[in-house]
């Protein structure tokens, strides 16, 4: 296993990514939602991985929700860095992690994926999140 670390851009908010899998070999999802495309979102996650919070202040993390409101989107409060979604499943908390927020920047990433889940019913979005989305510990 081997940990990744992401921020936002003034250090307020971060997290530690673990994972065995090589950066060549993560997916790569670019979400076509219109949350996503005006964020520049592109996303990485590993079930058999996990994520940790490492915030040096707390107090700066921002939460929004839109859609069918089943994930937050984590934002810095103070310099809007975007780190990713989170949610719940089955009482387990899940995250997604944009890319973006790695440092320092990620080189050997495979091509992003255009994804769109448009028409997704709520089960099955929360089925296709418990199987791709990274446990928080």
């Amino acid at each position: 296993m081997t940990a990744w670390c992401g921020r936002c851009h003034c250090g307020a908010i971060g997290f530690e990514y673990t994972t065995a899998k090589p950066v060549g070999e993560w997916p790569v999802r670019a979400c076509q939602c219109s949350f996503c495309l005006k964020h520049g979102g592109v996303y990485t996650s590993d079930p058999a991985g996990s994520v940790r919070f490492t915030h040096e202040d707390a107090s700066k993390l921002s939460h929004y929700r839109f859609g069918q409101k089943t994930a937050d989107f984590l934002f810095c409060g103070r310099c809007g860095g975007y780190l990713g979604a989170v949610t719940k499943e089955d009482g387990a908390p899940l995250m997604v992690l944009n890319l973006h927020a790695f440092d320092p920047v990620l080189e050997g990433l495979p091509a992003a994926q255009p994804m769109s889940y448009e028409g997704e019913s709520r089960g099955d979005r929360d089925s296709r999140r418990a199987a791709r989305w990274t446990p928080i510990v």
